[in-house]
């Protein structure tokens, strides 16, 4: 799959951190604006994807919003986008609700209960003018994905994501502006066309009472072979079935896609019947989603085992006995002080960190188009000291 240049000059930036860089970013914002002009929807930014809000400023020129997954993205969304925020949680505890609803613009729910448990929050909300109207939905399951791994897939057998149509009571319909769907990850737009159909299957005739249909995430519409043309005009088909219905779409991985790497530095070489690069990153604590998928990354100037002459194991720092990033190849050996450069680690990833082991969280960097690093943040012992309390 085809990778953008690369204008970063790693040479300037420190070990380790995430950087990112701006005209990559602009790339991908001015793609997501073309599909909502062209097709006449509403594309937002899901903070649980992307969340490098350092880059905000130039997001909101493309986006008029976010979409957050819980009180702390909400507030995110709120002070530093200062767009439309819609809200989205598979679960709402007492004590947040009210805040959440105070800064959301939209809100959707999980399930039937939720939204009746909370009808009079949602009420004493309305009565704040003050704040624009609320607008409220609910999350239903479309019961069909194309999603293989089911970590990752909310149509898995017994997901908690969503109502179900057998669950589904028509009843509620007056107390709700829309729905929203959400069953793909990192896909194409013919994978949208198969959950469409069974959405439109179970619930479609609800659709003519509606304001909106949210449409979710997973949508890979900034990859290379992403076919931005045809996901044109199955949006604009579902607007003519359905005339006066607003399509949103909140794509967070698209927003970030190889906008950015993670820089690292080999600390040591040690040798165990094979040759081993301890970086000062770890997978746990900097790429779980590694762990999780799992999956290889791509690492600048590097291959496959066997392909290039010198073969390395790249590991963590820490003490996990796994921690683990797997087998490279390069052109020449690896020495202490080398900078390892990881590719596409924008999105998911970087939003994922921790400081497991009292690591050295990476730095946040920008690389701007004037060609200059601006580093934005750097962690402390301070930080690491209060995520322990």
């Amino acid at each position: 799959m085809a990778y953008p240049s690369i204008a970063i000059d790693f040479s300037q930036v420190p070990s380790p951190c995430y950087v990112l860089e701006m005209a990559r970013l602009r790339q991908n914002l001015e793609i997501l604006d073309r599909v909502q002009k062209e097709a006449g929807v509403k594309i937002i930014c899901a903070l649980k994807g992307f969340s490098f809000w350092s880059s905000f400023p130039l997001v909101r020129q493309y986006l008029p919003g976010c979409t957050a997954s819980s009180l702390n993205e909400a507030r995110l969304a709120s002070e530093e986008f200062g767009g439309e925020v819609h809200v989205y949680a598979p679960a709402y505890a007492d004590d947040e609700i009210h805040e959440v609803l105070f800064l959301a613009d939209h809100i959707s729910f999980n399930s039937i209960s939720q939204l009746q448990r909370f009808r009079s929050a949602i009420a004493t909300r309305r009565e704040k003018s003050d704040l624009g109207p609320l607008s409220v939905g609910l999350r239903v399951n479309p019961e069909y994905s194309e999603v293989s791994t089911d970590l990752y897939n909310p149509c898995a057998p017994f997901s908690r994501l969503g109502v179900v149509r057998s669950e589904f009571d028509p009843q509620v319909m007056p107390q709700l502006d829309g729905l929203h769907f959400h069953a793909l990850c990192e896909q194409n737009v013919n994978a949208l066309e198969g959950v469409l159909a069974n959405f439109e299957k179970l619930f479609g005739e609800f659709i003519p009472q509606l304001k909106w249909v949210n449409f979710g995430g997973g949508h890979h519409i900034t990859r290379s072979d992403y076919d931005v043309e045809r996901l044109i005009q199955v949006l604009r088909d579902f607007q003519q079935r359905y005339p006066g219905v607003q399509v949103i779409l909140e794509p967070g991985e698209a927003v970030g896609w190889q906008t950015g790497e993670l820089v690292a530095t080999v600390l040591d070489l040690v040798r165990n019947k094979k040759e081993i690069a301890i970086l000062d990153i770890s997978i746990s604590a900097h790429l779980p989603d590694c762990l999780e998928m799992p999956y290889r990354p791509e690492v600048i100037g590097a291959a496959l085992p066997g392909e290039k002459p010198h073969n390395y194991t790249l590991a963590g720092g820490t003490c996990l006995a796994g921690d683990v990033l797997g087998d490279f190849s390069f052109d020449k050996p690896l020495t202490v002080g080398d900078k390892i450069v990881f590719l596409d680690m924008i999105h998911y990833t970087m939003v994922k960190t921790t400081f497991f082991n009292g690591v050295k969280h990476p730095s946040i960097a920008i690389w701007h188009e004037n060609q200059s690093l601006e580093v934005v943040r750097s962690f402390t012992y301070e930080q690491f000291k209060d995520k322990l309390s």
